[in-house]
Parts: C-alpha cells; structure tokens; sequence
C-alpha cells in the first residue's frame, strides 16, 4: 500500500539521491537524498509527538525549506497536511483549529503566545518553526534517525486539508486525498512535459494549493531542481531567468516583471512561463509575448480540484482563455438553477469531474453533498462557455468570490467584519479591476447618520481582524445600497459605478 502514498510518488526509492533538488537563497544545495533523510528525521519525531495515520498538523509557518520538509514528512508519516495563510489573525485561526481539531500545531516562534491556549483546549502539541528554520521542531528532529518506513496509504486516505473560505463567512476544510494529489502532479508532469533538466524558480508560498502542490509536488515528482526563494521579488526573479527553465507564478508576477528592463535577454533560456491562480488579463498576455517572445501558458484550477485544465504546452495558448480538460478530467458547462449540460459558447456553471477532484468538505457532509451532481460532477461556481475548439474560457464568477493576487475572499466575511464597526449601518464588498492584483477588495459603506467612520477608521478596525489580502483596499461611502425589488444588493450596479476607481485594470 505504500505505493499510493504521495511521499512515494514524489520521492520514490530510484531517485538519483545526488541531485540537487532545492537551491537555497544563502547558495546552500540539498540533494534528493538529504530530503529524504530529513524527511525521515521529521517523521519520527512527529510520530514521537503523537501522531498516528489520519491525525492532523495544522502549520502556519513561514516559507522555508525546512516547511516543505515538514509537509512531506506529515504525509510520510500517514499524517494530514492542514497549512494556513501566514496572514490568518489569532481570531480567525480559532475556527480552524477547532474544526480541524489537529494532533500537532506548528508556528512562528514570535507567535507561540497566540496558539497555546487554542491547542491547550485541543490537547494539541505545540511546536516552533521559523523563517529561517529555528525552533523547536527543526531541532528535535536532528536527534531522531533518518530511517523511516513510509506509512502504507491507500488512495482514498486524506493527505491534506486546505480551507477555502465560505458564501456564509464559514470556511470549509477541502480533503485532497493521496490519489487526488499524485494524479493531478502526473498530469501536470507529462502535459507540461517537465524532466530532471528542469530549474524552477519558486517564489509562490507553500500555503496555497499553487505554490505547495503544483510547483513542488510537480518539480520533485520530476527529479527537477527548485530554486527556493522565501518570496517574489520581481528583480530577482530576472537575476534568476539565466540559470532556470520554469517560472510558476500568478498574473501580479507577469505585470511586475514587464516593469523591468532587460526582460527580454533574461527570458530567452526559459521555457514555460506558467500563470494561474487568477485570471491573466488578454492584454498582459499579449504584452508579455510581444516584449519576450513568450506565450505565458494559462491554467485553470481549485483548492477543491487541483488542476482542471490547461493551455497546450505545444500548441496554440489562446489569450484570455484557461485551455483544454487536462487528460483525465471532464469539464463542462451547465445551467445553474437545472443542471442542464449546454452547449458550445452558451455561459453556465463550470462543472468537473475526475481523479484530481476532492473527497469532499471536512465534517461537512450535507455541504459536500450540494456541491455535487448526481453524476459526480463537482460544481464549481465559476461561470464559463466552452468554444468551438474545446477552450474553457472562465467569464465571471458565481458566488461573489473576488480573486485578488491569487487568494479567494469572500465577500460575506469581510462584511460581516464591517458592520460590526460602530457608525455603520451596512456595507457591501465587491471585487473591481486592479492593474496588480487582478482585483481589488472594495467595500461601499452606509454610514449612520452623523456618524464620523471614515476610511482610515474602517481600515484600522479590520486590520487585526481579517487577513492582509482579505482587508479592503478602498472604503467608498455611499447614500445608500442598491437593491432589486426583492432587496438584494445589487453589486452588478456597485461595480459599473465604481469600476475605474484604480485605475485601468
């Protein structure tokens, strides 16, 4: 059974245990066959600490290389891998700690203070990991052995747990399973045709499903090399081109980049330039391929799925467009009241199915069951038509979610923040045009009267609240919300009147 763990998959036992799998920013090398050592070291102190197959480890951690160590090593052990947003407040790693109810809590050594009594109420353990890989846990594991025999799992056991936040406010667990997750990395291995000779250059985070699953699981499964940086630095990121062939990352990325002079020149040994995780603006395509000579390959996928589809690696990457059903997987477009399957170029809910798509949402059952078709299609909430060609072009979003440098917000959550500042009556939160980050978060706000809230009031009231990504990047006072005849809000309306408000995006 040890074959359908994914630390099998990623690290099997042939991998030439000499080449260099991760380059460090301080120029340190550590080869394929330290990461399965330390991986091993790892293992055994985590089960040292309690854990047993199916347990959870929550880790809101910053990105090292020691973090990915201890990801693999979870899901070695038999463990599930439960990562959370380093910008998550003390508020909102309540709620997931609860649900999630983990065995072991890794953190910052500065934020220890924040998880004691939360993992006290869990009798969970609680251990320490830094940016630059002090603390506690790195350093009891270098006294355990390196010798651990991977935990046999089978492809419908739960590797990890991500949440993804929710319509109501309340964010859902997804369950990725083992064979979720190797499916998809194969895929992405074969369609983007990734080898040994590869050079990545890694600068997503390794708490979200792009930077953790698609580059890493993807770049080890294909005995690549990563080039490991704690963050995206656009100078660097040109300073790097030369020396890779890969460079996975999100549309910011692209329009940071095309800033620089020089493009050009460091672009030319690269191969795939990768974008996901938001929406790539037609016109950032065009730029970046009239400027490098580069078609940047578009993909589409979820915390849910994984990857559904992809642009071609060879052939035709239509701008503005996610591409064709990866092999394996079924996308289609329905009506979303019926369910009715429609046809070419008619708009409807963007539906999958396949290996890649999750178990379902962690102790939520009647939840996961609404998300699902009876014929196993899980219904994503995007809006697409499919084209005469068989390309997914995603056109709006069900739900409200608001994309915003690639991490989902949900309107809901951070309303429900804003009016429970004193002096407002009702806000609305929507997503508008951004020349960064694809969207902006934007809350219109009915102030009471004489009320005195203003814009920077509202800011600082959010700010230890609710994540930096989720916190609005403008407050715009309105009269009042405008609503239909049945009283709802009518964002549709909010974003024509507001949509240059950051300019062109």
């Amino acid at each position: 059974m040890s074959d359908c763990n994914l630390f099998s998959s990623v690290l099997p036992g042939d991998v030439d245990s000499r080449r260099v799998a991760i380059e460090l920013p301080d120029g340190r090398t550590v080869s394929y066959g330290q990461l399965i050592e330390l991986s091993g070291c790892m293992a055994n102190l985590l089960v040292g600490r309690g854990m047993r197959p199916g347990d959870r480890l929550a880790a809101q951690v910053e990105k090292s290389f020691e973090a990915l160590v201890l990801y693999l090593a979870t899901v070695r052990a038999g463990g599930v891998y439960l990562p959370l947003n380093t910008a998550y407040t003390p508020n909102e790693l309540q709620y997931f700690l609860k649900d999630a109810e983990p065995t072991i809590v890794v953190c910052d050594p500065s934020c220890r203070p924040n998880f004691v009594d939360m993992a006290a109420e869990l009798g969970a353990v609680v251990e320490t990991l830094g940016g630059d890989g002090s603390g506690s846990l790195s350093q009891a594991a270098t006294a355990e052995t390196s010798t651990f025999g991977t935990v046999g799992r089978a492809p419908d056991d739960l590797a990890a747990v991500l949440y993804t936040s929710g319509t109501t406010g309340r964010s859902k667990g997804a369950m990725l399973t083992h064979g979720n997750l190797i499916s998809n990395a194969r895929t992405l291995v074969e369609s983007w045709q990734l080898s040994d000779r590869d050079v990545l250059i890694h600068m997503l985070p390794i708490y979200h499903t792009h930077g953790l699953f698609v580059a890493s699981n993807v770049t080890l499964m294909a005995g690549a090399r990563m080039i490991f940086r704690p963050r995206f630095d656009a100078g660097d990121a040109l300073a790097l081109m030369p020396r890779a062939t890969v460079l996975m990352g999100v549309p910011t990325f692209y329009v940071r980049l095309l800033k620089l002079p020089g493009l050009r020149a460091a672009s030319e040994r690269i191969r795939l330039f990768v974008s996901g995780s938001a929406p790539l603006p037609a016109q950032v395509h065009q730029q970046w391929r009239d400027e490098t000579g580069h078609s940047i390959l578009e993909r589409y996928g979820m915390t849910e799925t994984g990857m559904n589809t992809s642009n071609p690696y060879s052939g035709e990457r239509v701008p503005g467009t996610v591409g064709l059903p990866l092999p394996g997987v079924k996308i289609r477009v329905a009506h979303p009241e019926n369910g009715r399957v429609l046809g070419q170029n008619e708009v409807g809910v963007v539906e999958v199915s396949g290996p890649n798509v999750f178990k379902g949402y962690w102790r939520m059952p009647e939840k996961t069951a609404s998300e699902f078709r009876e014929d196993g299609f899980f219904v994503t909430g995007d809006l697409g038509r499919i084209d005469e060609r068989g390309y997914l072009h995603i056109v709006g979003r069900g739900k409200d979610l608001i994309i915003t440098g690639g991490f989902n917000v949900y309107p809901k959550e951070v309303e429900a923040e804003i009016d429970a500042i004193g002096g407002v009556v009702e806000s609305a939160v929507i997503g508008l045009p951004h020349p960064e980050f694809g969207e902006g978060v934007t809350a219109a706000v009915v102030r009471a009267p004489g009320s005195l809230v203003d814009e920077d009031a509202i800011l600082k009231a959010v700010s230890d609240r609710l994540a930096k990504f989720k916190q609005p990047k403008r407050v715009v006072f309105v009269e009042a919300l405008p609503r239909n005849t049945m009283g709802k809000v009518q964002k549709n309306l909010l974003r024509e009147n507001l949509v240059g408000l950051y300019g062109e995006g």
